[in-house]
């Protein structure tokens, strides 16, 4: 007999809904109005299990966090060397905000102008994550590889979360329909080709 699939918490209904309304409302500002009659209940029913709308969004956000952070964790244990752990973290940032057009939104942060402060503080300080963890990386790979970074690791690191976070915001300009993963092999590759050189050996 086939296990039966657990049916969804009323409060991942409701965080489920808000993606889904983030990902087919693009560009409009969602009420919880307009949340609750989506999810099939009360705005007194949303607030049961969320005191805000705020507190939804953050929630998303940190869904996006773990997911992200676990599945690097698993990255940096499985490889060893910069180059494919650079290219492993930001094919997997990229390829999350495909899958995830709703989420996207959110890491764009366009769709928080006008909510409170703290989400976008939230949003920044998942990047500034991101962006340390490839600086790490490229540091690492003078002491583990012999080759340190053309540009100073922090610019290094820098640029390739850049361009990961334009691929990331022409796919929610486009209304998803340029996606971020759309020519990233050709322009990962141009971006390692120059990204490490071998350290000079001591005379």
């Amino acid at each position: 007999m086939s296990q039966a699939t657990p049916t969804p918490s009323r409060r991942d209904q409701i965080l489920q809904a808000l993606a889904m309304m983030l990902e087919e409302d693009s560009g409009k500002r969602i009420t919880v109005s307009a949340l609750a009659k989506q999810v099939g209940v009360t705005e007194a029913a949303l607030y049961r299990h969320f005191p805000s709308k705020a507190r939804m969004f953050e929630s998303l956000i940190e869904f996006i966090e773990e997911t992200l952070f676990a599945r690097i964790g698993r990255i940096l244990e499985e490889e060893h060397e910069a180059l494919p752990r650079c290219a492993a973290l930001l094919a997997l940032l990229l390829g999350f905000a495909e899958k995830n057009p709703g989420l996207s939104r959110l890491l764009d942060g366009g769709v928080l102008t006008g909510e409170t402060a703290r989400l976008r503080v939230r949003i920044h300080q998942l990047f500034e994550r991101l962006e340390t963890q490839l600086k790490q990386i490229l540091r690492e790979a003078e002491l583990r590889e012999g080759r340190r970074t053309t540009l100073p690791a922090s610019a290094a690191a820098n640029l390739l979360l850049a361009t990961a976070e334009g691929r990331i915001s022409q796919y929610v300009r486009s209304d998803f329909k340029r996606r971020p993963t759309e020519h990233w092999k050709e322009q990962w590759l141009l971006l390692s080709n120059q990204l490490l050189r071998e350290s000079p050996q001591p005379a």
